[in-house]
């Protein structure tokens, strides 16, 4: 039996614009999306002569042909014309689930690493491409780093490593928002709050913390807080204690906070924990850790 391990690294979106929809069904997009220390693990054993099994933590969370990570195994493992004569899958959650931080496509894509760093069958980009098959988050999971991503998320640009003193402080209400119903909403309603991307990938490449948190913006943050005035208070809570920028991530309902003092992110983090069931600290992970490794 041979064992693989692989961390899932959590991202969060700088900034997230919805362009349109597409005659394919899916949505333009154009997002900063940048990978966080906060990370699930994971164990993949090979060989166990035993039907395909995915375990987890969270009891909650599917476990069988329904789960990204089985997915993810399944499409590699018919791509490249393998049978690995058993797999097990061991998932340990840290991400929080359903909060906007790509947790599912992320354990994904460490899958995908995992036996391509075994098998070796395919390039990063051919991976990726493969990834886009499972979800549309998994090929920037594989990806990794500071990136602009366009078209459903796969059309990647590298963006220079955020400043290394910059911290985060997530927040996780104890809400979570369907996405289809959002993109819906903005369908019929139109965007109401639009990010300037290129001046967030202006302030990223001058390495002004300042401006990276004034740039921060999340099309879809005046629907969920309209519907969840928890949002602002969160992002209020850590703009008091010093936050050079708050918002929300993906369609939620994570909100994070991006602070140049160590000691004021976990300053607001204490505050955070009375209103807030889960808080996470977290730093910007540079794009070199997601290298393959052959």
């Amino acid at each position: 039996m041979t064992v693989l391990q692989e961390t899932a690294p959590g991202k969060l979106n700088l900034t997230l614009d919805v362009l349109g929809k597409r005659p394919d069904g899916y949505h333009e997009l154009e997002m900063v999306m940048i990978s966080v220390s906060l990370y699930d693990s994971l164990t993949l054993e090979l060989g166990t002569g035993e039907p395909w099994a995915v375990v987890c933590n969270r009891p909650d969370l599917p476990d069988g042909p329904d789960n990204l990570c089985w997915k993810a195994a399944k499409a590699y493992c018919d791509a490249a014309g393998i049978d690995p004569e058993g797999l097990r899958i061991r998932v340990d959650k840290r991400i929080p689930a359903q909060g906007g931080m790509a947790g599912g496509s992320s354990d994904a894509a460490a899958v995908l690493r995992a036996l391509n760093r075994h098998y070796g069958r395919f390039s990063d980009e051919a991976l990726r491409a493969l990834g886009l098959t499972v979800g549309s988050d998994v090929p920037y999971c594989l990806f990794g780093g500071v990136a602009l991503a366009r078209g459903r998320g796969e059309q990647l640009t590298r963006l220079p490593d955020l400043p290394g003193e910059l911290n985060f402080v997530l927040a996780k209400p104890d809400f979570s928002v369907s996405t289809p119903e959002l993109f819906r909403e903005i369908d019929e309603k139109g965007l109401t709050a639009r990010p300037d991307t290129e001046a967030m990938v202006s302030a990223i490449e001058r390495k002004d913390r300042n401006a990276i948190g004034a740039s921060l913006q999340n099309a879809f943050e005046p629907l969920v807080a309209a519907r969840y005035p928890i949002v602002d208070k969160l992002r209020r809570t850590m703009l008091g204690h010093g936050a050079v920028g708050a918002r929300l991530t993906g369609t939620g309902s994570v909100v994070f906070g991006l602070f140049c003092s160590k000691f004021r992110a976990f300053s607001a983090a204490l505050e955070l924990e009375e209103i807030c069931p889960q808080v996470h600290l977290a730093t910007a992970l540079p794009a070199g850790v997601f290298k393959l490794k052959r």
